[in-house]
């Protein structure tokens, strides 16, 4: 289905004592992966660089206050979604507003209490992985548990982009079922949904090089982005594809092509530039799709175009 397993927790400590560090350490080692800073300004690098879901601040340090921090962290984008929790000798209301106020979604006092401090941490970890659930649940399509075109719209610019900067090729295919709508109407919603869940999976399971996202385009439409792709090398992605929905052996009576479920793919490929758009690539990628229907179906056609 395109997704990773659930990743390791990641927790951040930042402070200036090597002994508050070590004790941190110890107290949180079973719950993920740890790293620590002892400036401010490392903290925030780390930060940055790994994304932790849960980061223990100490305010009182040198040059940066744990405040001046947080305020960082919290107005970064790779870094505003941590949970960060203060550690602090100070006590009382006054400096949990202030805490609150820079950002922190709870803190704990010094001395540290470990069975307090680990249980707090790990009410953040939770947090983190119920907020990164939903935030899965949003990027993926309800029937066919691919990802939905919302997320592909992101993922497209964002590989346009970076083959842009690198001045590499950007593959596209768009496969569409062939007389889905003659399969649903002959053999009814249920059997249509269950054929779509099998055709998804297919296509995700056959398309598992890193970076490549598929996606549902809508309806029995299913799109596929493809890194540091050629043409031809999209062209024989797309051959492949045809081969394994036939495979499955989904029978199909109504298709005037075969007598299996198929599938009929448009691949296109260019390395970006400032004259070329997104919108050309899908549309030269559309365009092969077309001209594939058009050919008979149960085929990969390769844009001559883009």
């Amino acid at each position: 289905m395109n997704s990773a397993p659930e990743e390791q927790s990641r927790i951040l400590i930042i402070d200036d004592s090597a002994t508050s560090i070590r004790l941190l350490s110890a107290i949180l080692k079973d719950l993920g992966r740890i790293w620590f800073a002892t400036s401010g300004e490392a903290g925030i690098a780390l930060a940055r660089e790994h994304r932790p879901h849960v980061i223990l601040l100490d305010v009182e340090m040198p040059l940066m206050s744990g405040y001046e921090v947080c305020r960082v962290l919290k107005e970064t984008s790779e870094t505003r979604d941590a949970s960060i929790i203060f550690i602090t000798g100070q006590s009382g209301m006054e400096s949990e507003i202030r805490a609150l106020e820079a950002g922190a979604v709870d803190f704990i006092t010094k001395p540290v209490n470990q069975p307090v401090a680990k249980a707090r941490v790990c009410t953040q970890l939770n947090v983190q992985r119920q907020a990164e659930a939903l935030v899965r649940l949003a990027k993926r399509d309800g029937l066919t548990g691919l990802f939905n075109r919302r997320y592909f719209n992101e993922m497209i610019e964002l590989e346009f982009s970076r083959h842009q900067r690198q001045g590499h090729v950007l593959g596209l295919a768009l496969i569409d079922i062939d007389h889905f709508k003659a399969f649903n109407d002959g053999y009814g919603h249920l059997e249509g949904d269950t054929c779509l869940s099998m055709v998804a999976q297919t296509i995700a399971l056959a398309t598992q090089r890193p970076s490549e996202i598929v996606a549902r385009y809508g309806g029995e439409e299913f799109v596929a982005i493809l890194p540091h792709t050629t043409l031809e090398e999209a062209s024989k992605y797309g051959a492949w594809l045809c081969e394994k929905i036939y495979d499955l052996k989904i029978p199909h009576q109504f298709s005037s092509c075969a007598s299996v479920v198929t599938i009929s793919v448009g691949v296109a490929a260019l390395v970006p530039s400032e004259n070329s758009t997104i919108r050309q690539l899908i549309n030269a990628a559309d365009h092969a799709l077309y001209r594939a229907k058009a050919a008979g179906r149960n085929r990969v056609i390769a844009s001559d175009s883009g």
